[in-house]
């Protein structure tokens, strides 16, 4: 059998993070957590700040299907060096492989059409405008990551890239 691998989607709102994540589970058929939908249910289930919670009852969830032996894929912003950690040692202490998968938008007038004029498909989620998304504290890699660009490409073509850049 061959070890579970932990798939860590980061990058921006609105660069393309969780349509790649969400077609590269259905296409693997493996499990799939988006942070946003965690975190928008437990603030409407308990009405008060939630941030982080999310994160750690995500955590569990993947730790538990890791340990069972499936893949899953986790899609968050991970922004900051020891969020990004904190998913590694989850994909660790299940005994399973991690991979770093950052989607950027390089081309600054797109991202932020795309910011202003996305789908939000988690019910009630209320996404950060233009000016927060550029504002938001982005910490540089020190782990070896695979990037991918969606700037000027379709999302076939977005996930042809990424799919050429992973080992599977």
């Amino acid at each position: 059998m061959n070890s579970p691998t932990l798939y860590i989607f980061s990058g921006l709102p609105a660069v393309g993070k969780s349509t790649l994540a969400q077609l590269l589970s259905q296409r693997m058929q493996i499990m799939y957590i988006r942070i946003d939908t965690v975190e928008q249910n437990l603030q409407d289930m308990y009405g008060s700040d939630v941030k982080n919670r999310g994160y750690l009852l995500s955590h569990r969830i993947i730790e538990d299907n890791l340990s069972l032996g499936l893949s899953a894929i986790s899609d968050s912003c991970n922004t900051l060096e020891f969020v990004r950690r904190e998913w590694e040692s989850v994909a660790r202490r299940s005994g399973a492989k991690f991979v770093h998968i950052e989607v950027v938008c390089s081309d600054l007038v797109e991202h932020e059409n795309r910011a202003k004029n996305r789908n939000i498909t988690v019910e009630n989620l209320v996404p950060p405008s233009w000016t927060q998304i550029q504002e938001r504290a982005y910490e540089p890699w020190s782990a070896e990551v695979i990037t991918v660009d969606t700037a000027g490409k379709s999302v076939e073509s977005s996930y042809q890239e990424l799919q050429s850049k992973l080992i599977l």
